[in-house]
């Protein structure tokens, strides 16, 4: 059996490659076409008009969501909802999937108004709460999560990272640049206010370099000196895990980590895989 890309597979390319180049409103036909090295007339023997090979774009993009999905079906469910959660990560060197993002953003405008359209957004979004309920339901089944509503939870947590995801990327700023107060996405629970200690209360033993490490911090929290500023999305992602996710794990149960989220959704190689966001 070939790996060869099928020529639907690259003409779906040619698609993602033309929104991340032109955005929705701007890429033609012909930037289609010339993305994927096909002919504008081959284009339109298979789509009579660019919202039909966008309709199909949208289905193509959904179907591999799934498929990924699916194959992580039997991972843990604290991984798997971390994985979920990076899944809306977008880090600084991310231009590409964030320019082919704002095409997205752009084609979901047209949801009110193209039936077509909204249909493929309708069973994005089932997609998205839909995976959350199944971990969920799976963690409580495996006494990993607590007994919560699993649908609201869902609708929160999805509602959170994709109103993050479409907030950075209509601002394109860091943490800060989008938060109202300083260090947003820092974990503050181990903050003291001014009159909990003073310099006369402490020793030169308090702030030794050696009583503490990286490995001694809460799981899901982050030191910022030690990283640059993270984007919006890592930093909600970031309050995501300790605000909604640890509330909801069992006793004993560790919160997983970020990092290994993002490594386990993260798409295998390139190419045809890498517009496989389940999104939109």
């Amino acid at each position: 059996m070939s790996d060869e890309p099928s020529a639907a597979d690259e003409i779906m390319d040619g698609v993602y490659r033309a929104l991340r180049a032109h955005g929705y409103a701007d890429a033609t036909m012909q930037d289609i076409a010339d993305e994927c090295s096909k002919s504008k007339s081959l284009l339109h023997y298979h789509y009579d008009t660019k919202e039909d090979l966008l309709v199909a774009f949208l289905d193509h993009v959904i179907s591999d969501s799934e498929r990924r999905i699916a194959a992580h079906a039997d991972d843990p469910p604290a991984e798997r909802l971390a994985g979920f959660i990076g899944w809306f990560v977008f880090e600084r060197q991310a231009v590409d999937r964030e320019a082919f993002h704002i095409a997205l953003l752009e084609l979901r405008t047209q949801g009110p108004f193209n039936e077509p359209i909204r249909e493929q957004l309708v069973r994005s979004d089932r997609l998205l709460r839909g995976t959350v309920v199944d971990i969920l339901e799976s963690g409580i089944e495996a006494g990993v999560f607590r007994d919560v509503d699993v649908e609201e939870t869902a609708a929160l947590l999805v509602a959170t990272l994709d109103g993050a995801r479409t907030r950075q990327i209509t601002l394109s700023g860091g943490a800060d640049d989008a938060a109202d107060g300083e260090g947003f996405g820092r974990d503050r629970s181990d903050d003291s206010s001014p009159d909990d200690s003073s310099p006369d209360d402490s020793s030169p033993d308090d702030s030794s370099p050696d009583d503490s490490s990286p490995d001694d911090s809460p799981s899901g929290t982050f030191d910022a000196a030690d990283r640059p500023e993270p984007t919006y999305t890592r930093a909600v992602a970031e309050a995501t895990l300790r605000r909604i996710v640890d509330p909801l794990l069992a006793e004993g149960v560790e919160l997983p980590s970020l990092e290994v989220g993002i490594a386990e959704m993260a798409p295998e190689g390139g190419g045809r895989t890498e517009n496989g966001d389940a999104d939109e």
